[in-house]
């Protein structure tokens, strides 16, 4: 972690939640009132029932590591790191939230590998942080912050995202 101080001068405060980045990728409104504390997660049975999967499913695993804001959902042995989604739909979004995870984890000098895992699909995907990855990733950290940083949210794009989403009261309203 003192790599990870030295970098950031406040990096509890720099270091975004993996839900950030996936937010970033699905729809940065979302992004923008979840980081303003605007959850609508709570009430939402879909976040409910992704829970459920999660804790339900590997149970042999070692279950969730939390360092400062991102909890990876459970890692193996060989620096393996798990991410587990209900389903694939939004494969890309968890895509970057599982190589943001891998991006703080090499600022803290540990070089691993990410796993996405859809139990319902059966299906798992390898995912690795190399140098475009990152490059392109830090680019979406700046981003992020500007979005954050703004006084209004972005604009929404009228499309099926919304409909599903916990938001789509708030957005709609």
């Amino acid at each position: 972690m003192l790599q990870l101080q030295e970098e950031f001068e406040n990096w509890e405060q720099i270091i975004f939640t993996g839900v950030q980045i996936q937010y970033f990728f699905i729809d940065p409104r979302r992004l923008w009132y979840f980081s303003k504390g605007i959850t609508m997660e709570k009430e939402s049975d879909l976040v409910e029932i992704g829970k459920i999967i999660t804790q339900e499913s590997y149970k042999r695993d070692k279950k969730e590591i939390q360092i400062g804001r991102i909890k990876i959902d459970f890692y193996r042995k060989k620096l393996q790191i798990h991410e587990v989604k209900k389903s694939s739909k939004f494969k890309d979004a968890s895509r970057w939230q599982l190589l943001y995870y891998l991006y703080i984890l090499k600022k803290l000098g540990i070089n691993a590998v990410g796993i996405l895992n859809f139990p319902k699909e059966r299906k798992t995907e390898k995912v690795i942080l190399d140098s475009k990855a990152q490059k392109k990733l830090e680019e979406v950290i700046e981003s992020i912050k500007k979005i954050i940083k703004s006084k209004t949210p972005p604009k929404t794009k009228q499309s099926q995202k919304i409909k599903n989403s916990s938001y789509y009261e708030l957005f709609m309203a």
